[in-house]
């Protein structure tokens, strides 16, 4: 299980702040994502960085530990 924590857009479109799921890599949690989520989350999350236990997933192929934590962060604006 991951637990996913979502943050300002991404909160907002996913409906929550916090979830838990199973997924293996970074390209497997965007997917399970936008299926679960819809259209709207899908769209959000083309412009998110994730982060998985404070490293940046960059490759969707990049795997993910059990039990561990993704933040989902779209972009900021301001200092």
């Amino acid at each position: 299980m991951i637990t996913v924590r979502y943050f300002a857009a991404a909160a907002e479109a996913a409906g929550t702040a916090t979830e838990q799921l199973d997924a293996g890599t970074a390209g497997e949690l965007r997917a399970a994502l936008a299926d679960r989520h819809g259209a709207e989350l899908e769209r959000v999350l083309g412009r998110c960085a994730l982060l998985h236990d404070g490293r940046r997933l960059d490759d969707p192929g990049s795997p993910l530990a059990a039990g561990g934590v993704v933040d989902v962060l779209p972009p900021f604006a301001g200092g």
